[in-house]
């Protein structure tokens, strides 16, 4: 009978592998919260920022000092007011898209956020934010600089915007807003974005208004092609009925939303430098 000879085994060593940590992505919240403090890094950002509270308190005293007592109402004072806003607010939503290539900080932007589309996302949220805020601004200046002028006039203190009409204006300035955004986002570039704003808002419109007067049946058309149309209705309070209302969506469709999925098609294919 043979001995069965047992061989002693060794242990082995599990050696433990050191995992990925996953990296969680930036909340919403927070990207919104860097763009707008990204608003306020640069001058010509920070500038018009503060040329928004400024205006707003000079064109407010404009109206006590230089108009007759029967015009110093709460609309004069929003009508002063809204005039540079509606030009200063478009430029900061332009500013806000167009820094990342002026500044030469999108590279450093979309690597650490490499999904473009939350990053349009985040400003966009941003340039809401303040397009809100300063027309609450706006508001509550005029309302101090009407309840001032009116004292200091010794007339009745006149309230004649309505609170059917206050949504309306705030709303035909996010309209610009957009518009200027959208802008951005196509062309990429601040002075080409800038110069394309007063082109679409102050010459095509005048455009639009001379082909009407050549060709009758334009005159009836106008109205759902031409975005300056609609914001002017806006800023009236006098988008009323339904038609009204579909007008508004077309020529926010066309100038807005069309103009704004092309660019952002582009933005995602295109190569940042």
């Amino acid at each position: 009978m043979s001995a069965t000879t047992v061989t002693p085994t060794t242990p082995t060593a599990t050696v433990a592998v050191p995992g990925r940590r996953s990296s969680r992505p930036v909340s919403t919240s927070r990207l919104v919260v860097i763009e707008l403090r990204k608003m306020f890094d640069t001058r010509s950002g920070f500038w018009l920022l503060v040329g928004i509270g400024v205006l707003a308190v000079l064109a407010t005293g404009a109206v006590v000092v230089f108009a007759p007592d029967d015009a110093v109402t709460y609309d004069s004072f929003a009508t002063a007011i809204g005039l540079p806003m509606s030009v200063i607010l478009p430029m900061i939503a332009i500013l806000s898209v167009t820094s990342e290539w002026s500044q030469r900080s999108g590279l450093t932007t979309f690597t650490l956020v490499p999904h473009r589309s939350r990053v349009i996302g985040a400003k966009a949220l941003a340039t809401l934010v303040v397009g809100l805020v300063s027309m609450a601004l706006a508001f509550a200046v005029g309302a101090v600089g009407n309840l001032a002028g009116s004292a200091l006039a010794g007339v009745d203190t006149v309230w004649d915007v309505s609170l059917a009409a206050a949504p309306q204006i705030v709303l035909g300035n996010l309209v610009g807003m957009a518009v200027g955004f959208t802008l951005g986002v196509v062309l990429r570039a601040s002075a080409a974005a800038i110069v394309g704003y007063f082109v679409v808002s102050l010459v095509m419109p005048g455009v639009l208004e001379l082909l009407g007067l050549v060709r009758e049946w334009f005159l009836d058309l106008q109205p759902w092609i031409d975005w300056n149309y609609t914001q002017v209705q806006l800023f009236e309070g006098a988008t009323d009925t339904a038609e009204e209302w579909a007008m508004l969506a077309s020529t926010t469709a066309l100038w807005i939303v069309l103009p704004l999925v092309v660019g952002l098609v582009s933005l995602r294919r295109s190569e940042v430098k």
